[in-house]
């Protein structure tokens, strides 16, 4: 049986065809990077799932008030920042090195929106992660309304040595659900900048949430065919689980939200693989967190039993995750 079965193209399999050995993504957070949803530029208290600060006054005494956006006229903290991304890179590929005698590395810009800054400071930020011995490129997670030209440019010169990946928090194409969930950007913006950054030579990773708010399966596919017809490299799916410290806790409380079952979410993710085109990547069939923060759904605590349940389910379907 396993014979017949058809390889879902997994980033895994993307890079292993590529580079001829597995390459590992390393995640990095450098302070003071936050997000125009969160510092009141577009809105305040971040998407309704976004666990931010401003949801926790401990959280916010324990970090440095600086916050950077594109119009600081100067960045105090880039040595700073520099030396944190060379500390937290060498610390996770030596991990890495150890566990799976790992060579090949992408540094992974995770948290926040990490185009949401002077330029000066990212491109000191993403020249030093290139600049690193066995990295062969660069994967930036950010939001359509923070990019411009000037950074799109610049990555794309990069991208000629380098594999350059840009990862666009994308949710829903339904405004009333981005309205629902205070994503504070519009469709078409991010439509607009999705189709730019592919137009300008740049690999796009598209991330999808399904159990969004009032969302049913059906709207839940549609944003995934309109992701898929926009023409992107990659997809991470995600379903939407509340954590403590975020706007959707309130809703979930007062019993104005309900979260996905693990049964609609694993046939919305095996229908949208069954139907992907062969040359777009899967970065992420799912997630969860396993600790006290979470408070619903619970089957989200335990990511490796998701993990088996939707490869059965696919399987069930002729492919291999």
């Amino acid at each position: 049986m396993s014979n017949e079965l058809k390889d879902v193209l997994t980033i895994g399999r993307y890079f292993k065809n590529k580079f001829g050995e597995k390459v590992y993504k390393v995640p990095i957070s450098i302070s003071g990077f936050t997000c125009p949803n969160i510092d009141g530029t577009k809105a305040k208290g971040g998407c309704s799932f976004c666990e931010n600060d401003s949801f926790s006054p401990n959280l916010q005494e324990k970090k440095p008030k600086f916050k950077l956006n594109p119009n600081v006229e100067s960045n105090p903290f880039l040595e700073n920042q520099l030396k944190q991304l060379e500390m937290q890179f060498l610390a996770t590929k030596k991990r890495l090195q150890n566990k799976f005698k790992a060579k090949k590395f992408i540094v992974y810009f995770q948290s926040f929106t990490n185009t949401y800054a002077p330029f000066y400071t990212l491109k000191s930020l993403y020249e030093k992660a290139l600049s690193f011995d066995d990295v062969i490129g660069l994967s930036i997670g950010t939001r359509t309304d923070c990019v411009t030209d000037e950074i799109l440019d610049f990555l794309y010169e990069k991208s000629k040595d380098k594999e350059v990946w840009i990862e666009y928090g994308i949710q829903s194409f339904f405004q009333k659900t981005l309205d629902k969930i205070n994503r504070a950007d519009d469709v078409e913006n991010m439509k607009y900048w999705i189709k730019r950054t592919k137009d300008k030579g740049l690999k796009v990773c598209g991330h999808l949430i399904y159990g969004l708010p009032d969302e049913n399966q059906e709207m839940m596919l549609e944003t995934f065919k309109q992701t898929i017809d926009l023409k992107v490299d990659s997809i991470k799916f995600h379903p939407l689980y509340v954590v403590k410290h975020t706007l959707l806790t309130n809703e979930y409380r007062k019993g104005r939200f309900i979260p996905i079952t693990e049964e609609l979410y694993i046939d919305t993710v095996v229908k949208s693989i069954v139907d992907l085109p062969s040359n777009i990547s899967v970065q992420r069939i799912t997630a969860g967190i396993d600790d006290d923060t979470l408070l619903s759904p619970m089957w989200c605590k335990n990511k490796h039993q998701q993990m088996k349940n939707i490869r059965i389910a696919l399987e069930e379907k002729g492919f291999n995750y």
